[in-house]
């Protein structure tokens, strides 16, 4: 009785360990590739280039643009999604037939493929949704088609100092990391035409004006190493700034004029137009500020407009400053007495007269000494244009003075209801020739 259990438990493990060694075999089965896959990659050694003893192998790149998703100005990059296709030849992978054929995107993995890297990538990533978006194909010939869908942001450099009527020409630059150009070389497919989707692409606050692709050589301490760059130029659009910045800043310059209309003898209403309209233009142009970088070397043209704005405010805040100071002096010289009026013409007619007195001294001696010679004559005379000088000098000086004497105050307002709005035109005319075409 009990050899017969000990002989069916013998059995029921060995029957349950024969069904664990077919399961295997079945998913090897299950795995095994197509025989013409099988037979190209039987001793296919992917850690070896092709052509590795014939020179470089050539491999032709050609872009797609899917979308361009933002352009930072504060971290200067921009952040794109491309499909990136290669293509090359391996001898190794020649068959028979006239198809190509598509295989899954993780057979990658048991060939050889560039080692192709963007240069100024700060944080790129390949879409795996709902697979790791890969394409290969291999043709006929060894001609092989490896295709991803990368999204990546790209550092680029930029001018900001004609922001934001400004241009920026950004890059896209290809390299090969390990093989330098006497094992692969890199070229465009199409030329200029290997880049494409830009004609469709739209921006939110850019246009491309213009891209064109280049090939050259990265030269580094480990050697030189094949580089393509592709180039394109974005156009900022204005129309968004007009509407946010320079339309207020120009509605606040003219209100600020409405204090030239107001009575001198309103001092809150003058005080109060004055201040909210500095405070206001300053808001704007921190406001103006958020979205940029805080660096010291970019004036921008922004700057230099928001600038001017607050200037003709602030003037304005000053005029009326100027205006009630010199009305408030004229009342204050009306009430003097006539008494010291007098007075002080006395002596200002004095100092006049002892200039006078002293200019005419040597004119009564020459008139005595008639009987000198022609030679002291003269030289009476060069004393006489002597004196007289500082005279002439002193009634220019007082003419001077006198045109900078505010006899009426309450025309200042009438100057500069004149002034502010011709200089601030001329000044526009200046700003947007220069800034946009220059």
């Amino acid at each position: 009785m009990c050899s017969l259990k000990c002989y069916s438990l013998r059995a029921l493990f060995l029957l349950m360990l024969c069904r664990s060694m077919k399961i295997p075999e079945v998913e090897g089965k299950g795995e095994m590739l197509p025989p013409t896959i099988e037979k190209i990659i039987k001793g296919y050694n992917k850690y070896l280039r092709p052509f590795f003893d014939n020179g470089p192998v050539s491999v032709g790149m050609s872009l797609d643009i899917a979308s361009i998703d933002t352009i930072s100005e504060i971290n200067m990059d921009y952040t794109a999604t491309i499909f990136l296709r290669q293509r090359w030849t391996d001898e190794r992978l020649c068959f028979d037939g006239n198809k190509s054929l598509s295989l899954d995107g993780r057979l990658v993995e048991m060939l050889w493929v560039p080692d192709t890297f963007i240069v100024d990538s700060k944080k790129s990533f390949l879409h795996d949704i709902t697979v790791e978006n890969r394409l290969i194909r291999i043709y006929p010939n060894g001609t092989i088609l490896y295709a991803l869908r990368i999204t990546t942001t790209v550092a680029c450099s930029m001018d900001l100092t004609k922001y934001p009527m400004d241009k920026q020409m950004c890059t896209l630059q290809l390299e090969s990391w390990g093989y330098n150009i006497n094992d692969v070389m890199f070229y465009w497919t199409r030329g200029n035409d290997s880049v494409r989707g830009l004609d469709t692409l739209r921006l939110a606050q850019y246009t491309v004006e213009d891209h064109f692709t280049s090939v050259s050589e990265a030269v580094y301490e480990t050697g030189r190493y094949p580089k393509l760059v592709f180039h394109f130029e974005l156009k900022r659009n204005i129309l968004y700034f007009i509407l946010e910045t320079y339309v207020p800043s120009i509605l606040l310059v003219v209100l600020s004029w409405v204090s030239f209309w107001i009575s001198q003898s309103s001092v809150p209403a003058r005080i109060c137009i004055g201040v909210t309209t500095v405070l206001t233009m300053t808001t704007l142009m921190m406001g103006a500020r958020t979205s940029l970088p805080n660096a010291n070397c970019f004036i921008k043209a922004i700057d230099v407009y928001l600038g001017i704005c607050f200037s003709f405010i602030f003037g304005a805040l000053l005029e009326y400053a100027v205006a009630h100071f010199c009305a408030l002096h004229r009342l204050s010289s009306k009430e003097l007495p006539k008494d010291e009026d007098e007075e002080a013409e006395e002596e200002s007619n004095g100092v006049l007269a002892a200039v006078a007195n002293s200019c005419s001294a040597p004119d009564n001696m020459s008139k005595i000494n008639s009987n000198k010679t022609s030679i002291d004559r003269k030289r009476e005379t060069s004393k006489h244009n002597g004196c007289s000088s500082p005279m002439s000098v002193m009634k220019r000086l007082f003419c001077i003075f006198d045109c900078f004497h505010v006899k009426n105050p309450y025309h200042i307002d009438n100057y500069a209801r004149f002034s502010f709005p011709l200089s601030f035109m001329i000044i526009n005319v200046f700003y947007w020739v220069y800034y946009l075409y220059f």
